[in-house]
């Protein structure tokens, strides 16, 4: 975003016309951006942060009236150069504790670097990150594990053995004992221990009475087994974790390495958040602060040693059972969370540090679970197609059937996968954080109050939609009360398909997005926004409008996408694919009729398109209770070809095409057999209508047209 973007454009979701006034005058008052929410405003020196948030409908708890007795409202202000935002945020920018913060942090306790935000006001430019332990309405993190039976054959066994005890004529210790023991009852050729065991040996074994159950560490059939844990007598369970480790959103599995039961899951936002909606911004964060990296290493680390917590209390289980651990993630969150400065990663040739699975102890990276408890990660395919992919191509497994399956994780860097048996390829695309709400007017992340489902009607332009939280639409009676305790706060990503869907189908944009200024006769839903119109959705505050720009924004994230996908189906020599399935938690709510209209994913039946929820996490856990899936991948990925999209001549022109809905060239006939698309209209930037010739349905057609031109 340019510096006069944020300055001279008012935001739909301020609502309140206070958030940014269009003068010059407002150009030095300080800007702020809220995270994880991504929403921002200038305002002028001395406004609380909370009246900010609240102006910004950034949802910040309090319950006191603001007199700093509550809490509920404590934020974190984020110090560093962020780049991409073009603010550098200092502690330095908010004003000094006074006397009611002061007292609550003396009588209640405040922990460290958090502020009060009824207290606390600007000074300065700043990102304030509004910490999700201190918000009911949170983001909803929806991943949980799905059903699917794993064969079980884990690196982790668990191995009683009844030992000889101590005798005078044969001085052999008590580890040889137990390890002769443990080699003749379990078929074992040889045998190592982890080294922390030494010491325990003894006193363990005379705590069994001569008896021990031994967690046996084999990841492959080449390497000597390890005893990395020892209990006395009989221990008949352990546990493993399997972790999705995405650039939103974090999510865990806690699972029975004997039963291959999921005892508990639970996920958060990524704090990492704070500090870059998108991955390059994350890395450009690292480029300019030179303690970035570890910032962002340790708040990862940190996030999931809190999810750690969470699944162990759910599931009743102690730290010290988990024994093993398999992590994905896209190759700028695989490198921080190893503590692996991702900077190479932000320029051609995007090298990877590491490419290849990784084997470690949990403890090498801080990660307190059993002493001997070690970690696996997936490969990573390519520069920007990380571990995740590797997950999600283990879980769906194109390489194992004979359709063309297109497999599209859609996030702030979209992975693509599309193959079938004879031949796999992957690539990424650099969708931005639109579809998940960020630098969309009136957007936000997935949480009870967001608007998820949009309908308008095509004679009237009124629409109808429903939220996170409530099972109603909004024209059914009791909507209202049904969203009392949330309200409705903005619109997330599904949401934002569907409207920018919904206002293609009933006219209100054109094919080429822009919005039909001559419906503002016919409607008062259009209404104008300078040069440019726009779609009103709802009325009241905050009032959240679809602008020219938000639809911009939709488009550039949708054509980068199906880009990246054309440019697969072109190398795999294919006009067509069989099977499309959305991955990750939001192509879990993708409704595929609105993919297929905005253009998202090329044309297919719509009974073959699906979401298969958290495939990653579902891949991972596939690793985790079985090594046989670890060696299937590690195979896979180095056959898979990996092409990267900004290298290849033709993504441009595909970009382009890409950016009408649902495309300019590429015929839907399957789309249209089930959907009444709209006749093809021309709108002119200033949002002035025209008719238009039929749409051509051909690549060949455009061509011939081109070269008559």
């Amino acid at each position: 975003m340019a510096a006069a973007d944020a300055v001279a454009v008012k935001p739909a979701w301020a609502g309140d016309k206070r958030a940014i006034v269009n003068s010059p005058a407002n150009i030095t008052d300080p800007l702020v951006l809220f995270m994880p929410s991504g929403k921002r405003g200038r305002f002028p020196v001395g406004t609380p942060v909370l009246d900010a948030a609240r102006q910004l409908g950034v949802y910040v708890e309090s319950v006191c009236g603001g007199r700093a007795t509550c809490g509920r409202c404590q934020i974190e202000v984020q110090e560093g150069n962020f780049a991409k935002h073009k603010i550098t945020s200092s502690n330095d920018h908010i004003s000094p504790k006074g006397p009611k913060e002061e007292r609550y942090e003396r009588v209640r306790g405040l922990p460290e670097r958090r502020r009060l935000s009824c207290s606390a006001q600007i000074l300065g430019d700043l990102v304030i990150d509004v910490p999700q332990d201190t918000v009911i309405n949170a983001q909803t993190i929806r991943k949980d594990a799905d059903t699917r039976v794993i064969a079980r054959d884990s690196a982790i066994r668990m191995c009683y053995v009844e030992i000889e005890e101590p005798d005078m004529h044969k001085p052999l210790g008590d580890l040889d004992r137990l390890k002769i023991a443990l080699m003749k009852d379990w078929n074992l050729k040889s045998l190592d221990f982890d080294f922390y065991l030494l010491p325990q040996v003894q006193g363990i074994l005379r705590k069994g009475n001569w008896t021990a159950t031994a967690a046996i560490y084999k990841d492959t059939d080449t390497e000597t087994a390890r005893v990395i844990a020892l209990w006395p007598g009989l221990k008949n369970e352990a546990y493993g974790l399997a972790c999705d480790i995405g650039s939103t959103t974090i999510a865990m599995h806690l699972v029975s390495l004997l039963s291959g039961r999921v005892a508990a899951s639970s996920g958060t936002s990524n704090p990492q958040i704070r500090f870059g909606e998108d991955l390059m911004s994350r890395v450009s964060y690292v480029m300019m602060n030179p303690d970035g990296r570890e910032g962002m290493t340790v708040a990862v680390r940190e996030a999931i040693s809190g999810l750690v917590d969470k699944v162990c209390a759910e599931g009743n289980v102690q730290r010290n059972d988990i024994l093993d651990s398999v992590f994905v993630g896209n190759p700028i969150m695989h490198h921080l969370f190893l503590g692996i400065d991702p900077t190479e990663l932000g320029g051609a040739p995007f090298a990877l540090a590491v490419s290849g699975a990784v084997r470690i102890k949990a403890s090498d990276i801080g990660l307190k679970l059993n002493q001997g408890a070690r970690l696996y990660m997936l490969p990573c395919i390519a520069g920007h197609v990380g571990a995740d992919a590797a997950a999600v191509t283990l879980s769906e497994g194109p390489h194992r059937q004979d359709e063309m399956m297109l497999i599209v994780d859609v996030g702030t860097n979209a992975e693509i996968v599309l193959g079938n048996r004879t031949r796999v390829v992957a690539a990424s695309s650099p969708t931005g954080p639109a579809f998940e709400g960020a630098e969309i007017s009136g957007g936000q992340r997935a949480a009870p109050g967001a608007i998820e489902r949009v309908r308008i009607d095509p004679d009237t332009l009124e629409p109808k939609y429903r939220v996170i939280g409530s099972e109603l639409w909004s024209d059914e009676p009791g909507f209202l009360d049904s969203v009392q305790a949330t309200g409705v706060t903005g619109i997330c990503g599904s949401g934002i398909i569907e409207i920018v869907a919904e206002m293609y189908l009933a006219g209100v944009i054109s094919e080429d997005g822009v919005v039909d200024g001559s419906l503002a006769a016919r409607s008062p839903r259009v209404v104008a926004n300078g040069r440019t119109f726009s779609y009103v959705l709802k009325e009241g505050e905050p009032k959240i409008t679809i602008t020219q720009t938000d639809v911009r924004a939709i488009q550039l994230a949708k054509a980068a996408l199906y880009a990246g996908t054309k440019l697969l189906m072109e190398k795999q020599n294919t006009e067509h694919v069989d099977r499309i399935h959305f991955a990750g938690a939001f192509g879990s709510f993708i409704d595929p009729k609105y993919a297929m209209v905005l253009g998202l994913i090329p044309d297919c039946d719509l009974d073959k398109v699906s979401a298969v929820g958290n495939a990653a996490g579902a891949g991972a856990r596939m690793a985790l209770l079985n090594r046989g899936y670890r060696r299937e991948i590690e195979e896979t990925v180095s056959q898979i070809e990996k092409i990267e999209t900004a290298l290849e001549p033709k993504f441009q022109e595909h970009f382009v095409y890409a950016m009408a809905l649902p495309n300019k060239v590429d015929p839907f006939p399957k789309l249209a057999a089930a959907v009444k698309l709209p006749p093809r209209k021309t709108v002119s930037e200033d949002g002035i209508a025209g008719d238009a010739a039929p749409r051509r349905r051909s690549r060949e057609g455009h061509a011939a047209r081109r070269s008559r031109e």
